[in-house]
C-alpha cells in the first residue's frame, strides 16, 4: 500500500498521514434517534461575473465537490445563467448587484462589506476566489474576516500588454497588495502559473496548475449535421467560427478583419461568431457589426447560444483571437469536440496549441497573421483533421470535471490538515514521520514489512 507525503509551505518538511474510513451504516437513518448533522467543510466562491468560461469553471468547481464533504457557496456579479443551474445542484448563492468588472470605488467598498459580513455570519473554512476583482475584493474581505483557509485561482489576468502602461502599474500593484492574503494558488494551465509568479502576483512554490474541468459528456465528439440547415449553411461550404463574449479581450474586430482576408482568396467560407455582449460591452458589439459592413463581408452573428459547442461542431476552423486568455473554455471545448484550432499565442493558449501537432498559432493583435494561419488550415483539411484529432487527445486525458474536483479536493484538505482516507486493507496503526534531518522528506524509504511510502 501507498502511504502519501504532503508538503507545506515550501519547508521542506513533510508527514505522511492517514486516517480510517468509516464502515457502511448498519440501519437508515430515518430508524435512528435524531441525530447531529453533518460536519460539512463550507466553502464559499467568489467571483467577478457568474458567467462565460471563468463562471463554468467556478460552477463545476462548487457543484462537482463530494457533497457528504463540502457544502458549497457561490457570490457573485448578478446575471447570467449560471444562477439557476447552480441553485438546481445544491449550491448555495449570494448576487452581488453592484460588484462590477471595472474599478467603481462605491460599489467596490459596499461589496467589500457584504462579503466580509458573509464570510463572518457563515464561518466558511475555505475562501476560494476567482478573477481579477472578485480576487481582490475576495481575498480582502476574507483576510479581514480571519477566514482559516483562502486559495485564489487565475483564470486570465486583469494587466496585459495592450493596455495602457499607467493603468498596467496599478492593476499589478493591486493584485500584489493582495497576494499575501491567500495560503494556496491555482492556475488554469502552466504559463498562467509561471507569469504569476515572474509578475510577483504569488509567491514561489504557492501555485499549483489545476486543469478547467469540462462536462465531456455534454460535447459532441462530431459535427452536428443539423446545424448547417438550421444555420442556413449550404453543404461543403467550409466554416470558420468564433466563440466567446463580445468584449475587448476576446478582440472580436479582429476576427471579422480576418475574415475579410481570407475571403479573398477562400469565397465559399461562411463565417459564424457565437457569443454576446455583456450591458458594459454592448458598444462593442455594435462595432464589430459595423466593421463587418465596412469590410462588405457577411458573418453570421448567432448571439448567445446555450449549445455554442453543438454550433461550434460544425466550424471547419475554430479561431481564437484573444489579446490575453488564462486558457479559454471555448478553446478547451472546441479541441475535446477535435476542432482544428488557429490562436492567438497568448498566456496559457501555448500550453494546449502547439503548431503543426496540435493547432497552429499567430502573433496577438494581428488579423493578417490570423488569417494566413486559417487559409493553411483551410488549404490543408487532411492535415487539419489530423492536427484537431491529437488536440482531442491532448484535452480528453485530464480536463474533466471529476478531475478538477479531485485534485482542489486535495488542495482543500491538504491546506485544512486533513489526511488521506486509509486504504481498506491496512493492518498498522496511523503513522506519522517528521522529516530526517540528513535526507529529503521525499527521497526516504519507510522499509517495514506492508508499508511503502511514495511521494503523491
Amino acid at each position: 500500500m501507498s502511504v502519501h507525503s504532503r508538503r507545506r509551505d515550501g519547508s521542506g518538511s513533510a508527514v505522511w498521514q492517514i486516517w480510517p474510513t468509516a464502515a457502511p451504516p448498519l440501519v437508515r437513518p430515518e430508524e435512528l434517534p435524531p441525530q447531529p448533522p453533518p460536519d460539512h467543510v463550507k466553502v464559499l466562491h467568489v467571483i467577478t461575473r457568474f458567467a462565460g468560461g471563468a463562471g463554468a469553471n467556478t460552477f463545476l468547481a462548487a457543484a462537482g465537490m463530494d457533497p457528504d464533504l463540502y457544502e458549497t457557496w457561490v457570490a457573485g456579479g448578478d446575471g447570467g445563467p449560471l444562477w439557476e443551474r447552480a441553485r438546481e445542484a445544491g449550491v448555495r448563492s449570494v448576487r452581488l448587484p453592484r460588484m462590477r468588472e471595472k474599478i467603481a470605488p462605491l460599489d467596490d467598498a459596499i461589496v467589500l462589506w457584504q462579503l466580509f459580513r458573509l464570510i463572518v455570519r457563515e464561518r466558511f473554512s475555505v475562501v476560494h476566489t476567482h478573477c481579477s476583482k472578485g480576487g481582490f475584493l475576495g481575498r480582502l474581505a476574507a483576510g479581514l474576516a480571519r477566514a482559516p483557509v483562502v486559495v485564489h485561482t487565475f483564470h486570465a489576468f486583469a494587466s496585459h500588454p495592450f493596455m495602457g502602461t499607467p493603468r498596467r502599474a496599478l492593476y499589478l500593484t493591486l493584485d500584489r497588495l493582495v497576494r499575501p492574503f491567500a495560503d494556496r494558488y491555482v492556475a488554469v494551465s502552466p504559463r498562467v502559473a509561471r507569469e504569476a509568479v515572474e509578475n510577483r502576483l504569488a509567491p514561489p512554490g504557492s501555485v499549483v496548475v489545476v486543469p478547467s474541468g469540462l462536462e465531456m459528456d455534454q460535447l459532441p465528439d462530431r459535427p452536428d449535421p443539423s446545424v448547417r440547415k438550421e444555420l442556413g449553411i449550404r453543404e461543403g461550404a467550409p466554416v470558420v467560427g468564433w466563440v466567446g463574449r463580445m468584449v475587448p479581450q476576446k478582440a472580436p474586430l479582429h476576427f471579422v478583419q480576418m475574415a475579410a482576408i481570407v475571403r479573398e482568396t477562400h469565397p465559399d467560407a461562411v463565417f459564424v461568431m457565437v457569443g454576446d455582449a455583456s450591458f458594459e460591452a454592448q458598444p462593442l458589439d455594435r462595432d464589430t457589426r459595423r466593421e463587418a459592413r465596412r469590410l462588405g463581408v457577411d458573418i453570421l452573428f448567432t448571439g448567445f447560444r446555450p449549445d455554442a459547442p453543438r454550433i461550434a461542431s460544425t466550424f471547419d476552423v475554430y479561431v481564437v483571437s484573444s489579446l490575453y486568455e488564462g486558457l479559454g473554455r471555448g478553446l478547451t471545448e472546441a479541441m475535446a469536440s477535435g476542432r482544428p484550432v488557429v490562436a492567438t499565442a497568448v498566456n496559457g493558449v501555448r500550453d494546449l496549441v502547439t503548431p503543426a501537432s496540435t493547432g497552429l498559432l499567430a502573433r496577438p493583435g494581428d488579423p493578417a497573421a490570423l488569417a494566413s494561419c486559417v487559409r493553411w488550415m483551410l488549404d490543408h483539411p487532411e492535415e487539419s483533421r489530423q492536427m484537431g484529432a491529437r488536440g482531442k487527445s491532448r484535452v480528453s486525458g485530464i480536463f474533466d470535471r471529476a478531475t478538477m474536483c479531485a485534485m482542489l479536493d486535495r488542495v482543500y484538505t491538504e491546506l485544512l490538515g486533513l489526511p488521506e482516507p486509509a486504504p481498506q486493507h491496512l493492518k498498522y496503526p496511523l503513522l506519522v514521520l517528521p522529516p530526517a534531518p540528513e535526507a529529503d522528506a521525499d527521497e526516504r524509504q519507510l522499509h517495514r514489512p506492508g508499508i511503502g511510502i511514495e511521494d503523491a
